[in-house]
Formats: structure tokens, C-alpha cells, sequence
């Protein structure tokens, strides 16, 4: 029986008439409604004709982001019903199903509907799609759309399609879905209390994984502290399940007290999950839960939300490969969304966990998958659709080039697309089997390896990341999920079986032929060439009955991921193919391994190298077969440890094999090892006379004043002009101890401009030695902002004015000496000097030196390097 009372409390019920009413004549509609109002229950039913007598029955298919909110969404409707899921309504989401004959509401996941749409573009007998909660801008969502609008414009006009949002920001998907009218339900909204509770003390930022556990200390505390003050169940948003973990064992002592601690996120069981969305009982409940409850799901009961203010958002690292999920500051169209929570039922209240000041700070809406994530799944459906470079799809936000063109390079490695991108025969059957193109390709070669099951069973591991306590261990975590009873190894189990049954014969037979790089027995020598395809047959390894777990695990990750081979480089040190460091933790099993197949990892923002959290041991053979394509021989010949370094070099992408030394290396590659060399260690590498010290800093001078045609003498300036001055002799260097013998200032003078004929007047212009009044010939210093004439004083009577060099344009600086060689004064205008600095000058060295000649008037005396005494013999 139709439980009609509920269906008539729902908000939503006054938005219905638009809502039919946009879809009979644009086709298109965008929904907005708030959590709870009914948008995903009533409006599905509403739409398929179940909840009117004598409405006409349409198939009406709901696509949902998560499992979790699937089932929860086709059980309610069903309830409202008054039937079992299965009947007029079921699901389908990745590894299970339950549908019948008479179903015409169908709940699945975004990802179960890309796969119906690449299998069937029409999708016969569906008249209604509605996305849901498509504010969220997951990545499948978008690409569901999009192809949904392709089907429309060329294939299916009737199709009807509804962007269902809980939020008002309607106005992108209104213009996506062809200027699609914006339908408004108002929900009943209670008031809700906010009360700011940052920490006391100041918290460590989260990066990557990890939070800082007296966050997580907090939020228990802030918990807490809602029980004492308020009625009613809380809800508490945490980014994952490991801090949903921490958080529950922090209240575990709440049960004495009569209060139920429960666990919502994707990897609940079942059981769990039911039992928050069926409602309070007697105890009154605390609900862990991850952003699944934000929108996707309605807990009854709540009143008091507490908001960690932290998200789990994908974020793929390019340069390294290495793509994972980060923990963020939640937007504030979340913390929202959150908040919301509380006024579902009743007026609420809402702790977040930090400061008001903050709250300004927060991202509006959070990042647009497209923008952050592996874009790798993405390019295949984009491929599989006839759009490579999804020019043509229909999206809110373009994909980003540079992450498509990462993608595209992983998906012609392993075969999914040919050289123009277009998808493959293989590349198809990779998109059909729900998982990602590594995996994808890791199934298909490693059932050819290791066997079907095998390799189902690990790549079921490696498409849901084990619990952390299973270890690091990609073998020791297969032999745990096999004897294991907790909820993990039940889907671990069911994913493992979805996927052997994927393996039809005929794919596991031709996978091996039409495999990029790994597809030859791992036998074969690794050196063909990257698009080379080898035979089918198993690897040595891996053919014999009751074939050790290292092996097979150590195989299939490595195929999914041939760039994370690593090589041991130090105590618990690695470097992957894709030149990336990685560490594993200290008294892991993996730190006395050689080879790893890193299967996830991490990188911290603040450190060098990744995380090892998951990896298999394999040996060179396996890693050198599995990455193939990355193998190389090359001949290097590069400036290190201060020397020319010529070698022969096999290498696995950035891991070195093999390193002979090479005796006849190719002149041009010394040559530019060292030029690479004098850029690194400076032109000091050269023989630099005090004579060619001289000549550069004369130059320099000249440069600096006149300009062309007088050389800049600069490291930069001349390692660019290298040819013009310093050949032939470079080219006849082999190695460090030859740039040493050559001739610096002899080379350097091939810059001087002998073709006009400037050169001539070098001399004139920027004289090595000037001759002063005494006849001694004075060495000139250029090495400072200007030129130094250091003379003792006695020398220069009866010059009247300063020495001056580039033709006359700069007054040489003269250091006046003592008849000691001490300065005794500085000048510029010698002229002045006389008139005015002398005197005060003569005073203090006439007593000190009365042996040397003091005239008053040094301008018109005899200039002399001898004392008086002297000067009279002579």
C-alpha cells in the first residue's frame, strides 16, 4: 500500500506541476530542492507515474554518485511504496542488482550509467533520466550528462533529462541543458543555531591523508559537549573512514551512557547503513559519517550537527604520477549543506569546528572533479564515445590539456586508444569492465599471467584500497581479505567475482596480443620497442600450479602500474620508474625487497618522495617485463662530480640497470657536458693569468661605458658567445683537467673587435698601466664600479688634474699612498685635492715620514719616488 501521507508531507509535491510541465515542452529541466524535501524519492515516482491513479507509467532511470545513496534511495522509494526493492523499484550499482520485470523506477550509480550508454547509446526503454545531486560536479555525473545530451540532440529527442541540485546555483546546468527551465521547491527549513568551536590550541593544516589526531581529539571533545548541551541525535561530518575510526574509538565509552555510536560511509556494511537511515530508536545515536550525508543522504533524528570542516577531494599530481585523494577545507556551499542537517526536523544547532574569522576564508564551492582528478577513466569514455579529445561533449568546466594529454599517453601505453586517440578494440572491452584503464589493462594481461581468479582477486584489492590495518603488503593483504570476515573482504569477495565472470574467454585469449609494452612473456627481452606486441603466452613465473601469492600480486600490480616499479636506493628507499623517491615505513616486510610494484602512495606536501601504502615485491624480471615500454639504452655523457662522466646506461624509465664506463664517447655530447660543466662550476674552470684577470676586467670596463663594439664579458654572456672565443680549444677538452690548461686571456681576445679596427686603440682606451709624473708605469685595477689608480703621493706632484681613461669620459679613482704604501687619501679631482684635502694631509705624514719631501704647493713640485736625501745626490 502507497504510503501516501508521507508522500504528501513532502516539499517537494508543490514543484511537481512545473517540473512535468518544463519537461512536456523543453525536454530539459534543472530541479533545485534542499535536502529532504523529496526531490530524490517523490519526484522519481512522481515522474514514472506510480504515485497517480491512471497516470501513463514511464521508465524513469536515477543516476546517484555513491552506492550507498543507490540503495538508500530505491529502499525509501520502495518503502513509500509499500513493496521490496526489486519490484516496481530497484537498483543497480557495481557488483550487485536487484530488479524485476515490473521495474520501472531504476536507482544506479553514474558509473553504472556510462557503462549502459558506451553499451547502448539509445537506452531503449528509458524515457526519464535524472542525475542526481549533480551540484556535487563528480566527474561521471559530467560525463553522463554530456553524453545524455548527445543522445538527445542526435539520436532520442524524446528523452527526458532532470539535473536534480540541492543547491540554487542552477544557472550553468540551466545554460548546459539548452537554456532548461529552472524548476524551485522550498523546503521546510527549521532554524539552526551556529556556535563556533575552533580548538584551543593551534592544529597542524591536513595535507594529503593525514589530519592531525588533536583535531580529531577536538571534534570527539566538541561531540561531546553537543550531547551535554542539546537534544537530540548528532551528526558529525569527518573527511574518511580512518578519522571516522579515531573518532568512534574516542566515544566508545558513550555506550555506557546509553548512546549508540554508528559509522556512515561507503564502506559500512549494509546493515550499519540501514540502521542509521531507518531512524532513532529508544538511544538516543551519534552518526559518524563522511560528506555521503551531505545531500545524498537524510539521517532522521538529528538535530545537532558538529562539522570537522574538513573534505576528501581527488587531486592527481601530473609530474609524478601519482594521483590520490587529499583532504581540503570544505567550501562553504558545504558547510551549508552540512548545517542544513540540523534543521531537517526541528530547530538545531551546528558546531563547527572553527573560527568565524575562517569561515570568510573557505572556497564558495568545492573544486569541479574535472579540474583536480585523473583524467585517464574520463579520455577512455570520451574515446569509447567518438569525442578523444571531448571537444564536442557538452561540459560545465573543459578538461584541463595538460591532464588530458597525461591521460592519453597512459591509455596508448596500454593500448586502449591507437595514435590518434580513437579507442581500440581492447580499449573498448577495458571501458565495459566498471574500472579504471590501469586496472583495466592489470586484469586483462595479468589474466593471461597469473589466471583468472588471481587476477581478479588482486585487482579487486587495488580497485577499493584495503583497510589500513591489512598493512602495506600487496601479498599479505590478498591472504588476509581471503580469510577475513569483515565487511572489506565481503566486497573484496563480490568484487572479485564480478570481475572473473567479466573475463570472458575470448578476452583473456586475445589480451595478451593486442597488449602495448607488457603484452610479451615476461621471458622476452625488454628491449623491444614500445608499440611492439609480444605472444600470449604465460609468463614463466607465473604457470606453475599453487604459484606463491608474492609472484601474482608482484605481476598484476605491476601492470597497472609500470611507472611505479621501484628500485631500492637505500634503507627503505626507492626510486620509481617515473623518477619519482619513495619510502616505505619502518619494520615493513617491503624495506629488504630490491624491487617494489608500488601500487598507492603519497606525497606529503612538504616532503621529497612518496609514501609507500600499498606494494608488491617483484623482481627485476618482472619489473623489467611489466614496464617494457620504458625500457631504454643510451649512451650518457653528462658533467657530474666535478668531471666529465662518459657512460653506457640500460634504464627502466628513471631506475638505472646497467652502467658501463664508455671510452669513445661522441665529441658533440663532451663538448656539451663540458659547457654544462663551465655553467654549473664557472669560467674559473679556464687557466686565468693575473694578465687575462686584467684583460676581462678591461673589457668589462669598456663593455660597461662605451658599449658596442666592446664585448659584454659576463659567465652568462660569453658561455652564449662560447663559439666566438673559446674554439677551437673546447672542442679538444675531454675532461676537467683540459679546460684547465686552456688559455683563458689568449682566448678571451678573440672578442676584441678586430674587424672594425677598435681593437687598435684597446690600450688607449683602457690602459693597463698609466705613467704618472715620476715616470713609474702604474698598474690600473678595473675590477671595481670604477677604475683604481693606486700611487703614492709623492709621485704625483705636479700633476694638476686626475688621469682619465675611455677617451677622456671617466676620471680614474686615485688611492694616494703613504711613503709606507698605506692610503692616505681618495680622489677623483686631483686638482681639489691639492687645494684643499693636501693640506690636512701633509700635516699628519710630515712628522711621521720627515725623510720624504712635503712641499706647500704640491701642484708645481717635483714629482720623485725617493726620499730628500736621495733626491739631493741626484
Amino acid at each position: 500500500m502507497i504510503r501516501r501521507h508521507e508522500l504528501d508531507a513532502l516539499p517537494v509535491r508543490s514543484a511537481l506541476p512545473a517540473l512535468q510541465e518544463a519537461l512536456e515542452g523543453a525536454g530539459t529541466a534543472v530541479l533545485c530542492a534542499p535536502p529532504g524535501t523529496g526531490k530524490t524519492t517523490l519526484v522519481p515516482l512522481a515522474l514514472a507515474g506510480l504515485t497517480a491513479d491512471g497516470a501513463p507509467v514511464r521508465k524513469v532511470l536515477v543516476a546517484e554518485p555513491r552506492r550507498i545513496a543507490a540503495r538508500a534511495a530505491a529502499r525509501r522509494m520502495a518503502w513509500l511504496l509499500g513493496e521490496r526493492v526489486g519490484e516496481r523499484v530497484g537498483f543497480t550499482v557495481r557488483g550487485e542488482r536487484a530488479v524485476g520485470a515490473r521495474t520501472v523506477v531504476e536507482v544506479v550509480t553514474t558509473g553504472v550509467l556510462l557503462q549502459r550508454l558506451q553499451r547502448d547509446q539509445e537506452l531503449p526503454g528509458v524515457d526519464i533520466v535524472v542525475l542526481d545531486e549533480c551540484h556535487e560536479r563528480h566527474l561521471d555525473a559530467d560525463t553522463a550528462a554530456a553524453f545524455l545530451l548527445d543522445v538527445r540532440e542526435a539520436l532520442r529527442p524524446e528523452l527526458r533529462l532532470v539535473a536534480a541540485s540541492a543547491t540554487t546555483d542552477a544557472e550553468g546546468w540551466s545554460r548546459l541543458l539548452g537554456d532548461a527551465p529552472v524548476v524551485a521547491a522550498q523546503g521546510v527549513s527549521h532554524p539552526v543555531e551556529t556556535l563556533w568551536a575552533p580548538p584551543e590550541r593551534p592544529v597542524r593544516p591536513a595535507h594529503g591523508m593525514r589530519v592531525d589526531p588533536a583535531l580529531l581529539s577536538h571534534v570527539a571533545s566538541v561531540v561531546r559537549r553537543a550531547l551535554r548541551e542539546r537534544e537530540g541525535d548528532v551528526l558529525c561530518f569527518l573527511p574518511g573512514v580512518g578519522e571516522i575510526a579515531r573518532v568512534a574509538g574516542q566515544l566508545a565509552d558513550l555506550g555506557a551512557a546509553g548512546v549508540e555510536v554508528l559509522q556512515v560511509h561507503g564502506r559500512a556494511p549494509a546493515a550499519v547503513q540501514d540502521a542509521v537511515l531507518a531512524g532513532a530508536g529508544d538511544r538516543r545515536r551519534v552518526v559518524l559519517a563522511t560528506s555521503v550525508a551531505e545531500s545524498s543522504l537524510t539521517v532522521p533524528g538529528v538535530r545537532v550537527v558538529v562539522d570537522c570542516g574538513l573534505a576528501r577531494e581527488p587531486r592527481m599530481d601530473h609530474a609524478r604520477g601519482l594521483s590520490a585523494l587529499t583532504t581540503v577545507r570544505a567550501s562553504q556551499a558545504a558547510a551549508r549543506q552540512r548545517a542544513g542537517r540540523a534543521g531537517r526536523e526541528a530547530p538545531g544547532a551546528v558546531y563547527r569546528c572553527w573560527s568565524e574569522g575562517e569561515d570568510g576564508r573557505l572556497p564558495r564551492f568545492p573544486s569541479p572533479e574535472i579540474k583536480v582528478a585523473d583524467l585517464t577513466a574520463f579520455a577512455l569514455q570520451a574515446a569509447c564515445w567518438g569525442d578523444p579529445d571531448a571537444s564536442g561533449l557538452a561540459l560545465l568546466d573543459a578538461p584541463p590539456g595538460g591532464a588530458m594529454a597525461a591521460a592519453r599517453d597512459v591509455l596508448t601505453a596500454v593500448g586502449a586508444v591507437d595514435a590518434a586517440g580513437r579507442a581500440t578494440e581492447r580499449g573498448v572491452r577495458m571501458a565495459r569492465l566498471g574500472l579504471h584503464p590501469r586496472l583495466a589493462r592489470a586484469l586483462l594481461d595479468g589474466a593471461a599471467q597469473v589466471g583468472a581468479r588471481r587476477a581478479a582477486e588482486v585487482v579487486a584489492l587495488l580497485s577499493e584500497e584495503p583497510p589500513r590495518e591489512y598493512g602495506d603488503d600487496l601479498a599479505d593483504a590478498w591472504r588476509t581479505a581471503r580469510r577475513g570476515r569483515d565487511a572489506y573482504a565481503g566486497r573484496w569477495r563480490q568484487e572479485s567475482r564480478r570481475l572473473a565472470s567479466a573475463l570472458s574467454g575470448a578476452a583473456v585469449a586475445t589480451a595478451a596480443t593486442d597488449a602495448v609494452g607488457a603484452g610479451a612473456p615476461r621471458d622476452e627481452a625488454p628491449s623491444a620497442s614500445p608499440g611492439s606486441r609480444g605472444s600470449s603466452s604465460p609468463a614463466p613465473a607465473a604457470s606453475a600450479p599453487g604459484e606463491n601469492d608474492d609472484v601474482a600480486a608482484g605481476i598484476v600490480a605491476a601492470l597497472a602500474f609500470p611507472e611505479r616499479v621501484a628500485r631500492k636506493r637505500g634503507a627503505g628507499a626507492y626510486v620509481m620508474a617515473s623518477g619519482t623517491g619513495a619510502e616505505v615505513g619502518d619494520g615493513s616486510r617491503l624495506r629488504s625487497a630490491e624491487w617494489l610494484a608500488v601500487a598507492v602512495a603519497d606525497r606529503p606536501v612538504t616532503a621529497a618522495s612518496a609514501r609507500v601504502r600499498l606494494a608488491a615485491v617483484v623482481d627485476e624480471e618482472t619489473a623489467r617485463w611489466a614496464a617494457g615500454a620504458l625500457y631504454a639504452e643510451a649512451e650518457e655523457v653528462g658533467w657530474a662530480d666535478g668531471d666529465v662522466v662518459a657512460r653506457s646506461v640500460a634504464r627502466l624509465g628513471a631506475v638505472e640497470l646497467v652502467s658501463r664506463p664508455l671510452r669513445d664517447a661522441d665529441p658533440a655530447l663532451v663538448r656539451e657536458a663540458l659547457v654544462d660543466g663551465l655553467r654549473r662550476e664557472g669560467l674559473g674552470l679556464l687557466r686565468w693569468s693575473d694578465g687575462a684577470r686584467s684583460l676581462r676586467e678591461r673589457m668589462a670596463f669598456l663593455h660597461g661605458e662605451l658599449g658596442a663594439p666592446w664585448a659584454d664579458v659576463t659567465d652568462e654572456a660569453l658561455l652564449a658567445r662560447r663559439d666566438e672565443w673559446l674554439e677551437p680549444e673546447l672542442s679538444r677538452a675531454r675532461r676537467r683537467a683540459d679546460l684547465a690548461r686552456i688559455d683563458a686571456g689568449q682566448a678571451l681576445s678573440r672578442l676584441l673587435p678586430w674587424a672594425s679596427g677598435e681593437s687598435a686603440r684597446f690600450d688607449e682606451l683602457a690602459p693597463e698601466r698609466i705613467e704618472v709624473p715620476s715616470g713609474s708605469r702604474i698598474r690600473v685595477d678595473y675590477g671595481g664600479d670604477q677604475p683604481v689608480l693606486a700611487v703614492k703621493l709623492q709621485e704625483m706632484f705636479g700633476l694638476r688634474e686626475s688621469p682619465r681613461v675611455a677617451g677622456g669620459r671617466v676620471p680614474v679613482l686615485v688611492h694616494l699612498l703613504s711613503p709606507a704604501g698605506r692610503p692616505a687619501a681618495v680622489t677623483a679631482d686631483l686638482a681639489s685635492f691639492w687645494q684643499d684635502g693636501y693640506r690636512a694631509v701633509r700635516a699628519e705624514l710630515r712628522g711621521r715620514y720627515p725623510k720624504h719631501p712635503w712641499p706647500e704647493d704640491p701642484a708645481a713640485a717635483e714629482p720623485t719616488r725617493h726620499t730628500t736625501a736621495r733626491m739631493r745626490r741626484g
